[in-house]
């Protein structure tokens, strides 16, 4: 199956906003092409949550659909408590890097400290794929 990975929104956002370098474009959309890519339900509320262009809206619905998105499971609830209280992060970043222990899946996010110390957790920067 190969490696599999979560993709942050604030990645997804650069990646579809053409914000990316494009070495990381490219290296992220043959992370899509080759069908490898997950979101955890919080980025699909974040990436979806507000009233932007519907255009802009479009494309990320479309990206979405293209997208593994994990739901809240029991074990990623645990974990996410685990997490919370190991490392009193965010809400919803306990959620995402709970999603990606439980799935054994890479993180790609532009916010590296926001995941760095959860030991275990692999991150990559979205700009350095």
């Amino acid at each position: 199956m190969g490696t599999q990975y979560l993709i942050d929104s604030n990645a997804v956002i650069e990646f579809l906003g053409g914000m990316l370098p494009s070495s990381a474009s490219n290296q992220l959309q043959d992370i899509v092409d080759l069908n490898t890519h997950h979101i955890s339900v919080i980025n699909q509320i974040e990436l979806l949550g507000f009233n932007g262009p519907a255009a802009e809206m479009q494309t990320l619905e479309a990206f979405i659909a293209s997208c593994n998105v994990l739901p809240l499971s029991d074990a990623v609830v645990q974990k996410t408590i685990d997490l919370r209280k190991a490392y009193k992060i965010k809400l919803p970043d306990a959620v995402i890097a709970a999603t990606a222990l439980v799935h054994n899946l890479k993180v790609i996010t532009r916010n590296i400290s926001d995941f760095n110390k959860i030991q275990g957790l692999e991150v990559i920067n979205s700009h350095d794929l």
